[in-house]
């Protein structure tokens, strides 16, 4: 099996361990590779499994940064942002946020317009829209739903939105592994390794097996977002605790009456949190929450109390909406990477990351702390040099500035015409998904129905979803489980069905496939089932309400 061959891959010593698949780690494993060092990538569930693929989705500048004064992360964000819209301009793509000026606002209008000319010279090599300031009447026309209550006008501006964050960590693993990582998923690692206070590698734990295997390197990097205090079981001595996450939590609704064409940034008139409301994949996202959370990460969920908080911020913006719990298709939650900070209120812990030094006993151990979904590539960059200094060798330019992603776009048209002919009879609809989902990836999906033509039929009917997409996710995409080739491959996991009417003729393809008994089904589909209370529907309080 595929298992057995990875392992033997992992025998070899490498000169980099890294630890955690979500899109910091993936990042760094491809920088690392690219830049010739052996790399071998360890994730104790699947790519994108945890904080990655809990967000807004929104690759943003970091607008509210300003307001702490940090210059420094804002251009940052705004420089990485700009290189996603060239490299991953299949997945990424540039969207208006509306801001509205409310009486209520504490920000003043003018404060705005100048946080908005100061944002637009942070990216004064983007290729974007500058902001505009709308007029009341302008506004009105263009958001005619929103409460016309104490408003005055708004500002408008770009930032990014990637729909399919998990199709971003995926592509970079895949792009990793082709520059020669070694990514094991289902590895979770348990020990550091030292022989003097040197590091010399990690011991992990196969989840589908139970049994141990050690991979030697000297240097290892932490990158397991909110979970960076819990990955060794021993070895790492009294360490001092360095994350100190909020959850944030999100509420997905259909269109609703008055919703918004654009993105909309708006001052909470409860408390002045800024709160989103996002078109997404046909639906909305509504968020986000900033709660301390000192619970395991992977525990987060939506609270009633929070869901309540969010659609009264809407209904408040959207008079029309009268959104209510019944209204929640379902809701999603995660923590937030972020340094410890208990004495700083949560909208001010700083949000840039820190590779922090384990001290003189654990020579070679680094822990990336904090992290932003937009500036993955700057940190990856950073934790190269450091690990290419701790190792001795050469600066090796880093390549990433300019690498596309494997399923980059440069021509459209182009790509449609090879999908047309490495499957003819494929609907306009599967065809609009596989491009949106793969990018130019989208033909080798189509070429498995060449030697299997009943790949190419469609397995979820509302979103056209194709059998050869399942295939495509565990022999080319890593994925090795039904909750990972939904949820984190074909997406169908935020289809208002979950993909659950189809879930039979799912699994009548994965199991012929690859062998899949009855028992192995029926194990897969209850994973599955388990899995999808991560976008569970809280239990409204009926006083509450």
């Amino acid at each position: 099996m595929a298992s057995s061959v990875v392992d033997q891959r992992l025998q070899v010593p490498f000169d980099v361990v890294v630890i955690g698949a979500g899109v910091n780690g993936v990042g760094i494993a491809l920088d690392a590779a690219l830049r010739g060092l052996r790399v071998a990538l360890l994730e104790k569930d699947d790519i994108c499994s945890g904080v990655s693929a809990w967000s807004g989705r929104l690759v943003h500048g970091g607008l509210r940064y300003l307001e702490h004064k940090d210059f420094a992360l804002v251009r940052e964000s705004l420089r990485e942002r700009e290189l996603l819209f060239r490299n991953a301009s299949h997945l990424v793509k540039p969207v208006r946020l509306i801001m509205p000026f409310y009486k209520h606002n504490q920000r003043a209008p003018w404060l705005i317009r100048t946080g908005m000319a100061l944002y637009d010279a942070l990216s004064f090599d983007k290729k974007s829209q500058r902001h505009e300031v709308l007029s009341l009447s302008t506004l009105l026309r263009r958001f005619t739903g929103i409460d016309r209550d104490g408003l005055s006008g708004a500002v408008v501006f770009t930032d990014g939105q990637v729909e399919y964050a998990e199709r971003l960590c995926v592509e970079l693993g895949v792009a990793a592994a082709a520059a020669g990582a070694v990514i094991r998923t289902g590895a979770h690692v348990e020990e550091l390794l030292t022989t003097a206070g040197k590091v010399r590698g990690v011991r992990f734990r196969d989840t589908a097996t139970g049994e141990h295997h050690d991979v030697l390197a000297p240097v290892v990097l932490n990158v397991a977002g909110p979970w960076i205090d819990k990955v060794f079981r021993a070895g790492t001595g009294e360490q001092p605790r360095l994350n100190g996450g909020t959850k944030g939590s999100h509420l997905v609704v259909d269109p609703f009456p008055g919703a918004p064409t654009d993105v909309v940034y708006y001052e909470s008139r409860r408390d002045g949190r800024l709160v989103l409301v996002i078109p997404w994949m046909g639906r909305y996202l509504i968020g986000t929450t900033d709660l301390r959370y000192e619970e395991d990460p992977g525990s987060a969920r939506c609270d009633a109390d929070e869901m309540q908080y969010m659609l009264d911020e809407v209904n408040s913006l959207v008079p029309g909406a009268k959104l209510t719990p019944a209204d929640v298709l379902y809701t999603y939650s995660g923590v937030r990477p972020l340094p410890y900070a208990p004495d700083v209120v949560e909208a001010k812990i700083p949000r840039s990351h820190v590779l922090h030094e384990n001290g003189p006993d654990l020579d070679g151990l680094v822990t990336v702390v904090g992290g932003k979904l937009t500036t993955y590539r700057q940190l990856a960059q950073d934790a190269v040099d450091d690990v290419l200094k701790r190792l001795g060798r050469p600066k090796v330019r880093c390549a990433t500035q300019r690498l596309p992603l494997p399923g980059f776009v440069a021509d459209e048209s182009a790509v449609r015409g090879r999908l047309a002919v490495a499957a003819p009879g494929l609907s306009a609809r599967s065809t609009d998904r596989l491009l949106k989902v793969y990018g130019r990836r989208a033909v080798d999906v189509a070429l498995l129905g060449a030697d299997a033509p009943d790949l190419l039929d469609v397995v979820h009917e509302p979103s056209g979803a194709i059998g050869a997409e399942l295939v495509f996710a565990v022999e080319q995409e890593f994925a090795r489980g039904l909750a990972d080739v939904m949820a984190r491959r074909t997406l169908l996991a935020f289809e208002p069905d979950h993909g659950l009417p189809a879930l039979d003729r799912i699994l009548d393809v994965l199991a012929s496939r690859f062998g899949w008994d009855e028992d192995r089904r029926r194990a897969e589909a209850a994973d599955y089932r388990d899995w999808l209370d991560h976008l569970a529907v809280p239990q409204a309080d009926p006083v509450a309400v």
